[in-house]
C-alpha cells in the first residue's frame, strides 16, 4: 500500500514539473513568436528571401520587434512575405521605411531587416506593405567575382604581351625607351615646346599690359573698341581713303601725261621749257618792258612840271580830292 503510494506521488510530482516546463517553453516559445502579445501585420515583397522561413526574427534599426508569419510566392519574380509586429512600435515606423533579408551572424538563420527613411513619411498603418531592397546574393557575387577573375586574367595577359613588346622595341613607346636618339628628339621637342609657350606666356603678358594702358574714357583705341557707331565711321573714313587714293592715282597719271606732253610735245609751253633761244628773248623782251614803263614814269613826271601841262595835272588832282570827299 506505501509502495502504491509512493509510485503515485512520484507520478504527479513527474506530471507536475512536467506540465510546469512545458507550460514555460510554451510561454517562451509564444513570447518569441508573439502569440500573446499585441501585435500587427505588415507585408513586403522580395524578388529572392535567400532562404528566409517562417519565425524568423524581423528587426527595426537592430532591434528585434516582430517575425516572418507567411511566405508567399505569387509568381516567379515575386515573393510576398508577411510579419507580426509588436504594436508598440507602430508608433516608430513611418510608410518610407524599407525592408530587406540579411543574415543574423556568418553562419546564423536569415533575419528581415526594416531601416527607416530619411525624409518625412506619415506614419505606418496595420495591413500595408511596405517598400524592399534586394541585396545580391552570395551566388550572384560568386559569378561577379568570377567573371572578373576572368578579365583580371586576360588583362595581365595582355599586359605581358604588351610589355614584351615594349622591351623588343616594337611601337612608339618601345621606341622611346630602346631608341637613344628618338628619345633625345623627343626631349628637344619637349624643350622646344616649353621655350614656346614661355614666348607666347611673354607675348599675352605684354598684350594684357597694352590692353591695360588703353584709357577707356579718353583713348581713341577705346572708342574704336566700344563705340560702334564711331567704329562704323571710322570704317566709312578708311573706305573713303581707298576711293580718293584710286582718284589720286588716277589723277597722277593725267599729271604724268600732261608733263610729257609738255616735255616732248610740240606746243607753246613745250618751246618755253625745252627752247632757250626764246626763253632768252622773253627775258629780254621782259627787261626792255620794265626799261620802257622806268623811262615813261620819268617822262609823266617832267611832264607835270612843264609849264604848259601843269595846269591840266593841277585841274585833274583837284577833281580826284572832289571824288574823294564825295565818297567819305
Amino acid at each position: 500500500m506505501k509502495t502504491s503510494n509512493t509510485q503515485k506521488l512520484s507520478l504527479g510530482l513527474f506530471i507536475f514539473i512536467t506540465t510546469i516546463i512545458f507550460v514555460f517553453a510554451l510561454y517562451l516559445i509564444g513570447n518569441k513568436q508573439n502569440i500573446f502579445g499585441n501585435t500587427f501585420r505588415i507585408s513586403t515583397v522580395f524578388n529572392n528571401v535567400n532562404g528566409l522561413m517562417l519565425g524568423n526574427n524581423v528587426r527595426y534599426s537592430g532591434i528585434n520587434i516582430g517575425t516572418v508569419k507567411n511566405i508567399e510566392m505569387i509568381n516567379d519574380s515575386t515573393i510576398c512575405v508577411d510579419m507580426i509586429i509588436e504594436d508598440k512600435m507602430l508608433k516608430h515606423m513611418k510608410k518610407n521605411a524599407v525592408a530587406a533579408v540579411g543574415s543574423d551572424g556568418l553562419v546564423g538563420s536569415m533575419v528581415i531587416n526594416i531601416v527607416p527613411g530619411k525624409d518625412f513619411s506619415e506614419a505606418l498603418k496595420p495591413g500595408d506593405t511596405i517598400k524592399s531592397y534586394n541585396k545580391t546574393s552570395t551566388t550572384d557575387m560568386l559569378e561577379t567575382l568570377n567573371t572578373t577573375n576572368d578579365n583580371a586574367a586576360k588583362l595581365t595577359s595582355d599586359l605581358l604581351k604588351i610589355t614584351a613588346a615594349i622591351k623588343q622595341g616594337k611601337g612608339t613607346i618601345g621606341m622611346l625607351i630602346e631608341d637613344a636618339e628618338m628619345a633625345s628628339d623627343v626631349k628637344q621637342i619637349v624643350i622646344n615646346l616649353k621655350n614656346a609657350s614661355a614666348s607666347a606666356s611673354v607675348t599675352v603678358s605684354e598684350l594684357n599690359k597694352i590692353i591695360k594702358a588703353i584709357d577707356y574714357n579718353e583713348s581713341m583705341a577705346a572708342v574704336l573698341l566700344s563705340d560702334t557707331v564711331s567704329a562704323n565711321k571710322m570704317k566709312s573714313i578708311i573706305t573713303n581713303l581707298e576711293q580718293s587714293s584710286s582718284g589720286i592715282d588716277s589723277v597722277i597719271n593725267n599729271l604724268n601725261s600732261v608733263v610729257l606732253d609738255f616735255k616732248y610735245g610740240k606746243g607753246t609751253v613745250n618751246y618755253m621749257v625745252n627752247d632757250t633761244i626764246l626763253v632768252n628773248n622773253i627775258d629780254e623782251t621782259m627787261e626792255n618792258i620794265k626799261e620802257g614803263s622806268a623811262r615813261l614814269n620819268e617822262n609823266m613826271e617832267a611832264l607835270k612840271h612843264n609849264f604848259l601841262f601843269r595846269g591840266y595835272f593841277r585841274k585833274l588832282e583837284r577833281q580826284q580830292k572832289k571824288e574823294a570827299e564825295k565818297k567819305n
